[in-house]
Parts: C-alpha cells; sequence; structure tokens
C-alpha cells in the first residue's frame, strides 16, 4: 500500500506518539509491513496512521474516543455537517462540555458524540483530553483564534484507511485484544504511563486512572506474549517501577518533549523507555 502522509491523527491525545516516531520506527521488526498490526491502547493512533498496515486491530477502554474513531469510518459526511454547526465561543464551550453531566446526554446519537470530541479537543486549552473522577470532560476553553475544527482532508484520508483495510476497531479491556495476538502479530502497547513522582501522575483519559497493579498486570501479558512468541514494543515512563518490572527485556532510553502539561513550567524534555522483545 502506498503511503498516504495525509493520514494523520485527528486528535491531540496526551502521551501521543507523532514527535516520537522516528525513534519508534527505528526499533521495530524487520519486515513490519508483513505482521498484522494490533494496538490495545491506540489513543490518537500516530503509530497506526504512520505505518498504515493493511491488517489491524486497534482499541481503547475510553468509549467516547472509539467511538469518534466508528463515526469516523461509518458516518464521515454526517459527522463533517455536524462539525460545521460547533462556534468557537467561550460560552458555546462549557454549554457543549457539560452535556456529559445531564443523564440525557447517554441518549446522544453516537455522530453528536464524536463531533463533540472532535471540537472540544480542538477548542479546549493546550488540546489536553482530560476527565474528573466522574468520568466528565473538564478541560476549559482554549481562547484559540482560529482552531481547525472541521479538517476535512485529514479526516476523509483515515475514513477511507479505515473503510480500505481490514481495521478491527474494538472497545474494552487491552487483555481481551491480546488474546487476538499470534506469532504473525506485532503488538504495540503504549499505555497510560506510570508517573515519574507523585506530583507528575496523569490519568485522566478514563474514569479511574491506572495503577501500579495495572502497570503489573500489564507486564504479566507481556511475559504470556513473549512465551507465545509473538513480538512487542512497549512505550512507557522511566520510572524505577518500570525498570523492574521489565528488566529482562530490552530497554531503550529516549527524550520526549512533553508539550501538553497544563502547567508551562512541567513541560520540557522527559526521559521515557521503549520496551521490547526481540
Amino acid at each position: 500500500m502506498k503511503h498516504n502522509i495525509i493520514i494523520s491523527p485527528f486528535l491531540k491525545w496526551a502521551g501521543g506518539k507523532r514527535q516520537l516516531l522516528p525513534v519508534i520506527l527505528e526499533q521495530l521488526p524487520a519486515q513490519i509491513e508483513t505482521y498484522e498490526y494490533i494496538e490495545p491502547f491506540i489513543g490518537g493512533g500516530a503509530v497506526l496512521f504512520h505505518l498504515q498496515p493493511a491488517t489491524a486491530t486497534i482499541n481503547d477502554y475510553n468509549e467516547e474516543l472509539i467511538n469518534t474513531y466508528q463515526i469516523v469510518k461509518n458516518n464521515l459526511a454526517e459527522l463533517i455537517k455536524e462539525l460545521r454547526k460547533h462556534k468557537n465561543e467561550a460560552a458555546y464551550f462549557y454549554q457543549l462540555r457539560n452535556l456529559d453531566r445531564k443523564p440525557a446526554y447517554e441518549k446522544l446519537p453516537p455522530v453528536k458524540k464524536a463531533a463533540r470530541i472532535i471540537y472540544l479537543n480542538k477548542t479546549c486549552y493546550n488540546g489536553l483530553y482530560r476527565v474528573n473522577s466522574e468520568g466528565k470532560f473538564n478541560t476549559p476553553f482554549g481562547k484559540y483564534k482560529n482552531p481547525a475544527i472541521v479538517n476535512e482532508e485529514v479526516l476523509t484520508a483515515v475514513s477511507n484507511y479505515l473503510n480500505e483495510n481490514n481495521i478491527d476497531i474494538c472497545c474494552g479491556d487491552y487483555k481481551q485484544v491480546l488474546k487476538k495476538a499470534t506469532r504473525k502479530s506485532f503488538v504495540y502497547m503504549d499505555p497510560p504511563y506510570h508517573p515519574l513522582s507523585k506530583s507528575s501522575s496523569f490519568t485522566g483519559y478514563v474514569k479511574g486512572g491506572w495503577t501500579e497493579a495495572d502497570q503489573t498486570a500489564l507486564k504479566e501479558q507481556c511475559d504470556v506474549l513473549h512465551r507465545k512468541g509473538i513480538k512487542f514494543l512497549l512505550s512507557n515512563s522511566s520510572a524505577p517501577l518500570i525498570k523492574e518490572l521489565y528488566s529482562e527485556y530490552t530497554q531503550i532510553n529516549v527524550k520526549a518533549s512533553r508539550t501538553i502539561n497544563s502547567k508551562g513550567t512541567m513541560r520540557g524534555q522527559i526521559d521515557e523507555l521503549l520496551i521490547k522483545n526481540y
């Protein structure tokens, strides 16, 4: 398949891998195009959209995110029509943001939910998708002059890619997706990172966040993949817990620039790890 540079993330997602793509690509197995691609924590999909595999399974626990992928794939025209209705105004932004506080939100059509997520992502402060302890979107208005609320070219390219290839879009527990992996699969995992310190924790992707126990459970799943002879590459923080958990695997230190933190003083280069079993 010819690489299409227009196919790219349509959402800015915390921990997105677009800027780390060069080093990630260096660490991929040889002949990556021959593998069935599996990504259990899809997020913004930077790696997927760069590789553009013909066969892939993608998953995320975040229902709002996966609904948006499904709508981009299956209902693009109506999504774009809905996006054009949205206004870059503070009062309108908070009105739309607060919809998920109301019982009626559950009955909102999927296409309206998807348009809401894209709109909030493009107009909220720093493009930071974050929810509170009750799972409600809580990032403030960004006050941007001309945000790209409707990026029709990218949305169309992504929709075409998802439709013209064998891409299975799932929503749920990553462990269920990993059960689909075979020796013909390559698994890239970008889970919620373990915090480098108590003050640096960001777990606002989904209600409940991720704990040390979740990190340990993921490592056990990686061991299962390894025993089955399935290649995996994992991104995580360089926290001592992660280094210790994956001590028997290859660890590559990388420098990542984090620009999505709501506090300017917390942005800048930090150490991250790429972990692989091949």
